[in-house]
């Protein structure tokens, strides 16, 4: 008899249990770095935190960091939803054809990919204007250089990059005529060796301010190591280097989309939705800009960040012409975001070619 009870109440908690189960929700991160890299990936693992905050025992979170972009990113996409995942976010452009790849073969699993423009069923996208954040470094990067050279460390050649390249060159020479951009391709999102020898090979070329659209804080280090060069933060505020180099960041703040994403999940009304967003809603932050930014340069600064957050400014507003001299925005035009999201061109000025 009590052997009977004994196996009852047993069964009453794994019940219990299993109902738990079920009611939690799984919600993975795929990341193309390590969470401790101090910009684009650590603000990724940041919002997963903000979602376990949010939801307490209600989610369960897992990640993978240190995923390579191609068959491995397939590969790890796959064993995370075979893991019960309800939603899982993919956060590098490289993470594209394997995310819709995997979303095939689990229709009832939800996916969220980060910089990318395919969609699907169960395949939402999302990304921020970062070159919005790159106009005001732009600003500050034409004021500030003594040299009249400014370095950029890019990654890779896609739209999202070079984006970020023209804008911020747009802003430095409307306020110095005299400026110059050298370009430096990595080719890759995160690897402080290379990100550091980038850096000083750019300083050693003359440049005074670099700006970096790679993961790593190498090159805040390579440029503190120089003096006399600013830097940028580059998706976290990388605010150890302030005030000097790090003069002000891009902060990439995913909190509140992830949570309103994992919310939706939760209540059944996920839905397929296609997500730009900027200063205006907060995706985009602009870290402190620190003294060593003249106090007249800063109120500029913060007056553009002001009006590209209320719309009455956009980055892209003509005359704007492209590389090879031909008309590309008028006087007072500005850039349609179909354009921008497929930019594959450099602005009038910008000396180099872009690599295939």
């Amino acid at each position: 008899m009590k052997f009977t009870k004994l196996l009852a109440s047993a069964a009453v908690a794994l019940g219990l249990a299993s109902a738990a189960a079920a009611d939690t929700t799984k919600v993975g991160f795929i990341y193309v770095g390590p969470v401790g890299d101090g910009g684009w990936t650590y603000e990724h693992d940041q919002g997963r935190l903000a979602v376990e905050e949010a939801f307490g025992d209600k989610v369960e979170t897992f990640y993978q960091e240190n995923v390579p972009e191609g068959a491995d990113a397939e590969r790890a996409i796959t064993q995370m939803a075979l893991q019960g995942a309800d939603l899982i976010f993919t956060t590098s452009f490289g993470y594209m054809d394997p995310t819709i790849n995997v979303a095939k073969k689990f229709p009832n699993v939800k996916f969220e990919h980060a910089t990318g423009y395919k969609t699907a069923d169960n395949v939402s996208v999302y990304s921020a204007r970062f070159y919005e954040g790159r106009a005001v470094q732009g600003h500050i990067a034409g004021k500030m250089t003594k040299t009249n050279t400014v370095g950029y460390i890019a990654s890779f050649p896609i739209p999202e990059v070079i984006r970020g390249i023209n804008s911020a060159y747009i802003h430095a020479k409307r306020v110095n005529p005299d400026v110059e951009f050298k370009i430096i391709w990595v080719y890759t999102w995160f690897d402080p060796a290379k990100e550091a020898d980038a850096a000083k090979a750019l300083i050693e070329q003359g440049a005074d301010v670099v700006l970096q659209h790679t993961d790593s804080t190498a090159p805040q280090a390579a440029a503190q190591e120089a003096g006399n060069v600013i830097t940028f933060g580059q998706a976290s505020d990388m605010g150890e280097y302030g005030p000097m180099p790090r003069v002000s960041s891009i902060i990439d703040n995913w909190a509140p989309y992830y949570v309103a994403r994992t919310q939706a999940v939760m209540d059944g009304t996920w839905s397929t939705v296609n997500t730009w967003d900027g200063i205006d809603t907060g995706m985009v932050e602009i870290g402190e800009i620190s003294d060593v930014v003249p106090a007249d340069v800063k109120a500029e600064a913060l007056a553009m960040v002001k009006a590209l957050g209320d719309g009455s400014y956009h980055a892209f507003t003509g005359p704007i012409n492209k590389q090879d001299g031909s008309a590309w925005l008028a006087e007072g035009e500005t850039a349609d975001d179909g354009t921008l999201a497929g930019m594959s061109f450099y602005v009038e000025g910008i000396v180099g070619d872009i690599p295939n």
